[in-house]
């Protein structure tokens, strides 16, 4: 028997790592056997599992290799190699990265973890930040009966990964980030097997940013299936950007290579590669805020806006879980929107007048806060610096960035009688305010059984901590329905498989009773379908 493997991408296009694992020094190392030689790994006795952290799946992408596509492994070696440590993450600039304690460029690396006394079957499948910590979700995995194995990859972020620009596009070096993930997804399906993992049973995963990685390969290429994966599972992120393919921040290349010393340069972009990293790095940490590095269509991995890729059916036709939280905008939004006219200004800062003025009436200000009417009452009077109006503009914002996409995305792979299985997630953890909600990542403890709160700041803002047992019974429910999915490739009986004609999404809800219940994917149709009808003509994606 083979081990499923799961590979996840997660939040602000970093990578999930497990958290620094227990090992007994008398233990037997794990060994495992690649094409280009072999490693040895630890053996964590606390979770009576192996892991093999650091394995390197492409030539360190420095000097004449920055800022061009990933390159495979070229040399193999003999005797054993170590993989008992992290390799230093991919250099990011947002507040998820101030958890590592080394980065650099050379940082495309992958870790895996596998229950112990697998290496000889074939388990299904999916750097420091320990919210994401995989042995939880492996060990449930164990518990129920359905063991899996993970593997977190590392990928470039920022300009180092999404640099832009007319040069990046004509050299054909756009969305190197994805790329990088890509060909972690060929290693593994090369490799995997020498772990015990299935290399036809591998299921992608990924929150916020990583969700859109997902969705970026199930539509990369136009949609080619390249049987890298079996699965995927979608967490707040879609096929759709959230952002816009076709108006990308064309002065930011123009500005590095000008405050760089490249302007003048014949190949502006192999001058920018023979910048001393200190100052590159240096310079990118000071400018991140101002300047816009993104997925580009480049004619080649992204072929065109994806939202008409999905009209098409062009996408790669596996099972997905896809879903979001009640409560997305509240992360998103603008704040001190205290009137109408205020929603109205902010709606026209992007949009053309009347699809502004369609979006107002869309979204009155009567809407409920939350999906439903269950959550906070119209009345609700938000405290400053929110605004009056706020609960009205944060519902289109959540919508706009997550939640139509992820109806589209349901819809389409139900109508092309594919396999989807949507959700809405319902429950505020502790540490936010009731008047914030279900909002972005909030789940995340919650599907890795990270009941401990691992990688969270103090008890204060722990996602469990002096909440009901029902929190810790809804994280034991959602994570073995993801790894139910990743073995099954279904979640569970409870959970309905969206369908053209009646679209259900399932609710996790800690406040309710059996943790959860099915609901008609109906709410906020007038605003979300004008969103959906709008994603190629108006937002550009």
């Amino acid at each position: 028997m083979l081990l499923h493997t799961f590979y996840i991408g997660a939040l602000v296009w970093a990578t999930a790592v497990l958290a620094a694992p227990a090992v007994e020094q008398n233990s037997p190392a794990p060994t495992a056997t690649v094409k280009n030689g072999t490693y040895t790994g630890l053996h964590s006795v606390q979770y009576n599992q192996d892991y093999f952290l650091g394995i390197s799946f492409a030539q360190p992408p420095v000097g004449n290799l920055r800022f061009q596509v990933p390159q495979s492994l070229n040399s193999s070696w003999v005797g054993t190699r170590s993989a008992a440590t992290y390799s230093a993450a991919c250099i990011g600039y947002g507040s998820d990265d101030s958890v590592y304690h080394e980065i650099s460029e050379d940082c495309l690396y992958l870790n895996i973890v596998r229950p112990s006394g697998y290496a000889s079957q074939q388990l299904p499948g999916s750097g420091i930040d320990q919210r994401y910590n995989l042995s939880f979700i492996v060990k449930k995995s164990v518990d129920i009966g359905k063991p899996i194995m993970a593997v977190s990859i590392n990928y470039r972020l920022s300009m180092w990964g999404f640099i832009t620009g007319d040069e990046v596009l004509q050299s054909g070096v756009a969305n190197l980030g994805l790329r990088d993930q890509r060909l972690a997804m060929h290693w593994l399906k090369e490799n995997i097997a020498s772990f015990g993992g299935d290399p036809n049973r591998i299921t992608i995963w990924g929150e916020s940013a990583g969700s859109l990685s997902v969705g970026m390969h199930l539509t990369a290429y136009g949609g080619r299936d390249d049987h890298l994966f079996s699965g995927a599972i979608m967490e707040s992120g879609n096929p759709v950007y959230y952002g816009s393919f076709g108006n990308w921040d064309r002065t930011s290349f123009t500005t590095a290579v000008n405050s760089l010393g490249c302007s003048s340069a014949s190949n502006k972009l192999q001058c920018l590669r023979q910048i001393p990293f200190a100052t590159l790095n240096g310079w990118i940490n000071s400018t991140q805020s101002a300047l816009g590095w993104q997925p580009l269509v480049d004619g080649d991995f992204i072929q065109g806006y994806t939202s008409l890729q999905l009209e098409r059916g062009q996408f790669v036709h596996v099972p997905i879980i896809s879903g979001a939280n009640s409560d997305e905008g509240t992360s998103f939004g603008p704040i001190g929107i205290n009137s109408a006219q205020d929603f109205l200004n902010s709606l026209e800062s992007t949009l053309p007048a009347p699809i502004a003025s369609a979006v107002l009436s869309a979204y009155p200000a009567t809407i409920t806060y939350g999906a439903v009417p269950t959550g906070l009452p119209p009345s609700e009077v938000f405290p400053e610096p929110f605004g009056s109006s706020y609960r009205r503009s944060a519902a289109y914002y959540g919508d706009e960035v997550m939640i139509a996409h992820r109806r589209l995305t349901c819809q389409t792979w139900a109508s092309n009688n594919v396999a989807a299985y949507c959700y809405r997630f319902n429950t505020i953890p502790n540490g936010v305010p009731s008047f914030i909600g279900a909002t972005h990542f909030q789940e995340v403890a919650f599907v890795f059984n990270n009941k401990a709160g691992l990688g969270y700041p103090p008890v204060s803002v722990d996602p469990f901590s002096g909440e009901p047992q029902s929190y810790l019974d809804l994280s034991d429910k959602m994570s073995a329905a993801w790894v139910s999915f990743v073995h099954d490739s279904n979640p569970g009986s409870f959970w309905p498989r969206y369908s053209p004609s009646v679209g259900q999404n399932y609710v996790f809800d800690a406040n309710v009773t059996n943790l959860g219940y099915a609901e008609l994917d109906l709410w906020r149709n007038d605003g979300i379908s004008l969103i959906n009808e709008l994603n190629a003509a108006v937002y550009l994606r």
